[in-house]
């Protein structure tokens, strides 16, 4: 190895990139050579043996942003797997990383449908998106729940534009048609956003159907044999029945929150936003000679008219309220299905209660015969251990005859007092008929 004692002063020389690289990282002390060592040594001794060392060479020692897999899926139906980082996806589509962290599977999120300036932020269990105005990014693309939703997309989005197209060649010759039909368009991030409602609703009401095949026969069977088969059985439905209503219920939360604020539902219409700013932009660049031509000045007032008329449109979402309901309306449907299976639950519960009630009263009433019987056995052995005891008296002797009336008389009181106490407990209403 060759040092410096001589350093190069020379801008062209080899050995001098080599020296200020050197004497760079001789005195750097950055978190990159502090976390790697083995690195930065590797570094000083090429620069050192007059080797210029390159930024590339830096960046290797520094730790690697993790890869995640995403879907995208464009207007035309067309899908690409993209493995990039979060950095990537927020440059992309222009959200923040704590929006991005939403849709991070480790974390523990609840259901959320956000509006951002250029995407909308989608995490609906486990349909993790980003819809744009003109694309979708899906997360996660191999999971088994993903696919279907995926061949939806390519399904439907491009069949939606087609149509439209067609609509546009029919109504080519009529101008005001073809801005009605415009006008009436259903926006992408409306029909992706349909797509993913409807693949959690219908993945959420299959779950319910599939829970309710399996617990309405088993709480019959619980009802019919009280057993701990069975009641293990319940208890694990139930506890799936709990955490499938959590999940609906959450589902629904979100979009009741949405359709009770119109602003949130306003963040939504991405391409009305794309159209307000190409406007703005547009308008703003107008000189101001324009005014004095009346063409020019008929035409400004027209635009003022249409700037109205935009304006009321961005405050009208209508539209998209329509579409929130009728999903609403759906996974509410789901979650009375669950709130009637809890009910359900709840009956059979009562029942099963009632029952073992039941049993344990039968079992106290036996109880109590039992305990009756035994005070009177106990009062007609307490009559021949009086006659038994071997103290000497006077009519123990000549009395013979005696035995018999003694254990028919002893006999008759106990048993006359076990009568006596069921009667009481009848009358009272402890024991039943």
């Amino acid at each position: 190895m060759r040092f410096f004692h001589n350093p190069p002063t020379s801008p062209n020389c080899r050995n001098y990139l080599g020296f200020v690289t050197f004497r760079r990282l001789s005195s750097c002390r950055c978190s990159v050579c502090f976390d790697a060592p083995e690195a930065w040594f590797e570094c000083l001794v090429m620069a050192r043996d007059g080797f210029f060392v390159t930024g590339d060479i830096q960046l290797t020692s520094k730790k690697k942003t993790a890869v995640s897999s995403w879907v995208l899926v464009n207007s035309d139906g067309e899908s690409t797997i993209l493995d990039v980082d979060k950095y990537a996806i927020m440059r992309r589509v222009h959200i923040h990383a704590r929006d991005l962290r939403i849709l991070d599977p480790l974390l523990s999120y609840p259901s959320t449908i956000l509006g951002r300036e250029r995407a909308i932020v989608l995490n609906l269990e486990h349909i993790k998106a980003i819809i744009t105005a003109d694309e979708v990014l899906l997360r996660d693309p191999m999971d088994d729940n993903v696919i279907p939703l995926v061949e939806e997309l390519r399904r439907r989005l491009p069949l939606a534009s087609t149509s439209f197209q067609g609509q546009e060649e029919e109504d080519l010759g009529a101008q005001n048609d073809a801005e009605a039909s415009e006008e009436n368009e259903f926006p992408f991030e409306f029909r992706a956003l349909e797509v993913a409602l409807e693949a959690i609703c219908s993945f959420l009401d299959a779950r319910t159907r599939e829970l309710e095949t399996a617990a309405y026969p088993a709480l019959d069977e619980l009802t019919s044999k009280i057993s701990s088969r069975n009641l293990d059985r319940v208890r694990k439905l139930k506890s799936a029945m709990t955490r499938l209503t959590n999940r609906v219920q959450k589902v629904r939360d979100e979009l009741e929150q949405l359709l009770d604020d119109d602003d949130d539902m306003a963040d939504l219409y991405l391409s009305r936003k794309l159209t307000r700013g190409s406007s703005s932009s547009s308008g703003s660049g107008a000189p101001l000679w324009f005014l004095a031509s009346p063409t020019i000045g008929s035409r400004i007032s027209r635009t003022s008219r249409a700037s109205a008329v935009t304006i009321h449109e961005e405050n009208d979402v209508e539209e998209l309220e329509m579409l929130l309901e009728a999903y609403f309306m759906q996974i509410d449907g789901t979650l009375n299905k669950l709130s009637t299976l809890r009910e359900y639950i709840d009956d059979t519960e009562d029942y099963i209660n009632i029952q073992l009630d039941n049993h344990r009263n039968q079992l106290i009433q036996l109880e109590l015969f039992l305990s009756s019987g035994t005070v009177c056995l106990s009062i007609y052995s307490l009559v021949a251990a009086i006659f038994g005891m071997n103290i000497p008296y006077t009519w123990k002797y000549d009395h013979g005859y005696m035995f018999k009336w003694v254990v028919i008389l002893s006999g008759m009181a106990s048993a006359s007092i076990f009568l006596s106490i069921i009667s009481y407990a009848r009358y009272k209403g402890l024991v039943g008929s």
